[in-house]
């Protein structure tokens, strides 16, 4: 049986989410985004230097912005941040769970903290690999791709309906 957006939760993510939550980060960022990082080293080392799980408990920790994690069968299997001026920093999923509603649940939710707090728009960086996602829910480049860690980040960004 194919799990939908229905049986995702998406909820607050805790101290005690860190290590599962930087475990979905560094799996996706490895086995997902290859055409981004093409298995060079450097850029992996680059991007991967600040996914551990003590940088993931700060950014948990910390009192501004929010970082969400996405569970199925009570799994962590997605982890989204956003800023408290409405930049996403994460939205990542596990490869099992690829196509199945994760980053759309995660991006949902995280425009819907920003609107709660009155913003009328949400910024990112794209990653290659998930730019046609972006695109897809309303996202539009704003500017020429950007060096990042060592891989290309597209500036996109989208208003927020209230």
């Amino acid at each position: 049986m194919r799990d939908t957006e229905s049986s995702i939760t998406v909820r607050p993510a805790g101290p005690e989410d860190a290590a599962a939550a930087c475990a979905v980060l560094r799996r996706s960022i490895l086995d997902l985004c290859r055409e981004d990082h093409g298995d060079d080293p450097a850029v992996l080392a680059a991007w991967l230097a600040n996914k551990t799980p003590a940088q993931v408990a700060g950014w948990i920790a910390a009192p501004k912005g929010c970082v969400l994690v996405a569970e199925i069968s009570g799994a962590v299997c997605g982890v989204g941040s956003i800023g408290p001026g409405g930049r996403i920093g994460l939205n990542y999923v596990a490869p099992e769970a690829r196509f199945r509603g994760v980053s759309s649940a995660l991006l949902a939710s995280l425009e819907a903290w920003a609107r709660a707090r009155g913003l009328t728009h949400c910024s990112l960086e794209s990653t290659a690999t998930a730019r046609r996602f972006y695109l897809a829910r309303g996202y539009a480049e704003t500017g020429p791709p950007q060096r990042q860690m060592g891989a290309t980040g597209i500036p996109m960004a989208k208003p927020l309906g209230q």
